[in-house]
């Protein structure tokens, strides 16, 4: 057995269908059934249910299926590590959702620059799932997201919880009646969430909250992405439920109000490969650490 039947394996389980897994491999269909064949009785048991559509896995497929799922992701993880190791010139990607650079993220980057300028960075806009993705796959090395997501491959810090404000077309009755509002305050408005995809997201954890408080909000409007969101906000179309950070984007059409349960909060999760125990990784951490401090903003020790 070897790395290939496991990936051949896994693209198959995947599809349910041997001819769009091949399409999917660029291969072509008679050596693709032959190498799940030689790995069926390599193993001496069936793995596929013959004859399903779409084509299921066996009891003992789906146990391979999950290991193999995770040995694949471990070897994408440890070939990005050791290119990392190999490389002379330091190197240190990032990953980050928007809403992140409403609060501490550019101070933290314009710091890094500043105390490990021999360490070249580079920044990409993603969301929290594509971050996963992406350090997996060894095309970030760190990321700032939003959502909780558990993987065995991931290791997962919780910087802090920030509150969730209500942000509110300038004039609104809303906004001139009471300076702090609940969600049922806000069930009868036109409810502006995003990112619009991919889900789960941000817009997922603002829903849940009202269904958590057995409420549903009056009409959903799904924005591309938080500036949208604002500028439909502005432009009165609805509100939006946004991360505290957010008030510091200045506009005279848009008001902010505070919400009265305080569990209303939204993460702030740093991310990196489990194993991942670089220097850069470990300066950053800290420096965070002391950025926040200094800053005096609470934040979860670990």
């Amino acid at each position: 057995m070897d790395l290939r039947h496991l990936r051949y394996f896994v693209v198959v389980a995947e599809e349910g269908n041997i001819t769009r897994a091949a399409e999917r491999l660029h291969i072509a269909q008679p050596p693709l059934s032959r190498q799940i064949q030689q790995l069926e009785e390599e193993l001496g048991v069936p793995l596929l249910v013959r004859g399903s559509r779409p084509l299921t896995l066996t009891e003992a497929g789906q146990f391979f299926y999950a290991h193999a799922r995770q040995l694949l992701s471990q070897t994408r993880e440890l070939e990005a590590m050791t290119r990392r190791i190999g490389t002379i010139e330091r190197k240190l990607s990032i990953g980050f959702v928007g809403s992140t650079l409403y609060g501490m993220l550019p101070k933290v980057i314009r710091r890094f620059r500043s105390e490990q300028n021999t360490t070249e960075l580079t920044l990409h806009e993603m969301t929290s799932m594509e971050q996963i993705r992406a350090l997996k796959e060894g095309k970030i090395d760190v990321g700032f997201g939003r959502i909780r997501h558990e993987d065995p491959n991931v290791r997962r810090i919780v910087l802090r919880e920030e509150r969730l404000v209500v942000a509110l077309p300038s004039g609104h009755a809303l906004a001139e009646g009471k300076p702090v509002l609940s969600l049922l305050d806000i069930a009868d408005e036109t409810l502006i969430v995003f990112p619009k995809a991919p889900r789960p997201s941000f817009a997922d954890q603002v829903l849940a909250s009202f269904h958590d408080r057995g409420l549903e909000p009056k009409k959903i409007y799904e924005a591309r992405e938080l500036q949208v969101a604002i500028g439909l906000v502005a432009a009165g179309e609805g509100v939006a439920i946004v991360p505290g950070s957010v008030q510091g984007l200045k506009r005279e059409d848009v008001c902010y109000r505070e919400l009265e349960d305080r569990n209303m909060v939204s993460p702030i999760i740093l991310s990196t490969r489990l194993l991942d125990e670089s220097r850069e990784i470990k300066l950053l951490i800290e420096m965070i650490i002391r950025i926040y401090e200094e800053e005096k903003i609470d934040y979860i020790r670990y």
